[in-house]
């Protein structure tokens, strides 16, 4: 299953955000040269083997000349706080023009970084998986725009595209939704409080999401003809990238202890399933962050 290309050459798309700065060390640790493209001069990782590269990823030229000669493109970038018009334009049609010109460029495989927000979690759905039922198009834009990415990309071809899944991403950072911007949230406004006790908390630690990231673009984890074992060559490969069980109760119960204030519990029908990380795990990948070291760590940095 296991094979490794002598050093890669890997563009990263938001190399300077929560994602892509993880998977650009991974990568560095793996090896790897990263191309870590970026907006503003400065603001990639410094590292020996990262070459900083300034410009707008959704401009076709940009695009073509920052994927010429490289191996893998990692995509990472989604505005998080736009409205669905903004979504889409920089999270798919950016990603659609960047991957097309990995194609273009005869790049062997494409990895982009979607969400487990993209399957149907409400109440009584049970456990998901890779084959589960998506959104519809009612569910908030996220998870609408992100499902829209991940059924264009299916639609690319002429290269391998493997479409990773994660649920809450844990860990620090100032642009860390879970550690930092919603405990923020939890802190101004009562209302952020509130949540079920015992609704599932599907969670990934960053450092884990990035090491299945790198492994994946510098060919530790190998391609074949079996999705069980790894991407399917000339594909589009989804990948659910979760850690073990923790609901809510876990995770606000968390933030509210750091904060000093008192969370309330709703008692209304919620999804108490699990995403399942069986594919990963048949990939080779083993979550190494623990439940309460990623919780110990987020109420340290509160």
């Amino acid at each position: 299953m296991t094979s490794h290309v002598t050093s890669p050459i890997v563009v990263v798309t938001g190399a300077n955000g929560l994602v892509g700065s993880h998977v650009v060390a991974a990568l560095v640790e793996g090896g790897a040269t990263v191309r870590a493209v970026v907006r503003r001069v400065g603001t990639a990782p410094t590292a020996p083997g990262v070459e900083e590269h300034v410009g707008d990823f959704t401009e076709p030229s940009f695009a073509a000349t920052v994927v010429a000669g490289a191996d893998t493109l990692v995509t990472t970038v989604h505005p998080l706080g736009g409205d669905r018009e903004t979504q889409r334009r920089i999270g798919l049609d950016g990603t659609l023009v960047i991957a097309e010109a990995a194609v273009s460029a005869g790049l062997p495989l494409v990895v982009h970084v979607s969400t487990a927000a993209v399957y149907d979690r409400s109440p009584g759905v049970g456990d998901i998986s890779e084959d589960s039922d998506l959104v519809s198009d009612e569910a908030p834009d996220y998870d609408v725009v992100k499902r829209d990415i991940d059924a264009a990309l299916g639609r690319l071809e002429g290269t391998t595209r493997v479409l990773l899944r994660p649920p809450a991403i844990l860990g620090p950072g100032r642009s860390s939704v879970w550690n930092t911007v919603h405990p923020a949230s939890v802190d101004r406004s009562e209302s952020r409080r509130r949540a079920i006790a015992e609704q599932t908390f599907a969670w990934v630690h960053i450092d884990d999401l990035a090491a299945i990231a790198a492994d994946l673009a510098t060919g530790a984890i190998a391609v074949g003809d079996d999705a069980s074992v790894g991407p399917v060559a000339g594909a589009c490969t989804p990948v659910d990238v979760a850690s073990g069980p923790a609901t809510w109760r876990d995770y606000l119960g968390a933030v509210t202890e750091a904060l000093g204030v008192e969370p309330t519990w709703d008692d209304k029908p919620a999804w108490t399933g699990q995403i399942r990380a069986d594919r990963a795990r048949g990939w080779g990948w083993t979550p190494k962050v623990s439940l309460e070291d990623a919780l110990g760590e987020l109420k340290a940095g509160l």
